[in-house]
């Protein structure tokens, strides 16, 4: 059976019958609180370099943005043409592209799980797909990209290379892009591998708190105390990037003020105390007077 046919049997999970609801631009940016103007260069850079990493603070909402940003680039929530995976220090090539692993008593070669998306989205090169890989940055990238470093490279899309573990040739399809997400703020990882940071692009994600979903937000929440907050983390967050051991990158992010049900006192004081104080006691763990400085900022707009 020709491979293309054996990928057809295993993985064709697309079915045109079915009816998928829309996405548009509109809808990302009621959902996603970004700028317009950032949507369009985000979108740009994805269809022109095929490969790019979300990085920013706690809290920005990458994750979340990353699969909205592909549903809205489909124009439909098509979750059949979306993989979401994470790396951690334990992930290798043989999960990500293939290798032998134990089945009963012996070992057989299995497709990983970039292998098989690559398979899918060959098999339909009319529709995009979109590869997500949360805390890319945990991972050991060389290792588990292995040969694919040259083949994910927006130049070399369509071009055939022999896989390690099998005589072979395999390509990355163009109507495949990989969105990845970076945590600036933890300061216990390694920058990312020289090798693969030029096949990426890099977007800069910030606290959404001046975009116009998030000003709508506020708006229909209604809510006096989540107002004030939102003005004081405002102006912690100005605070962070003038610190010079800090910067941009350790903000704290809009997520966090973030939710579909009732804005309460009690949901705001465990918000402030049990997600940002612990947060600033990691960023000011030598200045123990700013920690406690802002604990009672944060907290003073719960006393009348």
């Amino acid at each position: 059976m020709a491979l293309l046919d054996l990928i057809r049997e295993e993985n064709d999970s697309i079915h045109p019958e079915r009816s998928i609801e829309k996405y548009t631009k509109a809808d990302f940016l009621k959902e996603v609180f970004m700028a317009e103007k950032d949507f369009d260069t985000l979108r740009h850079l994805i269809r022109t370099k095929k490969n790019v990493i979300l990085q920013g603070a706690p809290g920005v909402g990458k994750t979340f943005c990353a699969r909205r940003l592909a549903q809205a680039m489909m124009g439909e929530r098509d979750e059949s043409r979306i993989c979401l995976i994470q790396f951690h220090q334990n992930y290798s090539y043989e999960d990500f592209v293939m290798g032998y692993k134990p089945v009963g008593g012996a070992f057989e070669l299995q497709k990983g799980i970039f292998y098989k998306f690559c398979m899918l989205a060959a098999n339909h090169p009319d529709k995009e797909f979109f590869f997500i890989i949360d805390e890319i940055n945990r991972g050991n990238l060389s290792k588990i990209f292995g040969e694919l470093l040259m083949l994910i490279e927006k130049d070399y899309r369509g071009e055939k290379l022999t896989l390690a573990y099998k005589d072979e040739k395999f390509s990355v399809p163009g109507n495949l892009y990989l969105i990845g997400m970076m945590n600036t703020a933890d300061r216990s990882l390694a920058l990312i591998d020289y090798a693969l940071r030029r096949r990426f692009s890099f977007f800069e994600m910030s606290p959404g708190f001046d975009s116009e979903g998030f000003k709508a937000y506020l708006e229909g929440k209604d809510n006096v105390r989540l107002n004030e907050l939102v003005a004081q983390i405002k102006e912690l967050n100005r605070q962070i990037v003038a610190d010079d051991s800090l910067g941009k990158g350790f903000e704290i992010g809009h997520s966090y003020l973030c939710t579909k049900g009732e804005v309460t006192d009690e949901w705001l004081k465990e918000i402030v105390n049990y997600d940002i104080l612990p947060m600033l006691r990691e960023y000011w763990f030598d200045n123990r007077t700013e920690v406690d400085r802002w604990s009672k900022k944060l907290n003073g707009i719960f006393h009348d």
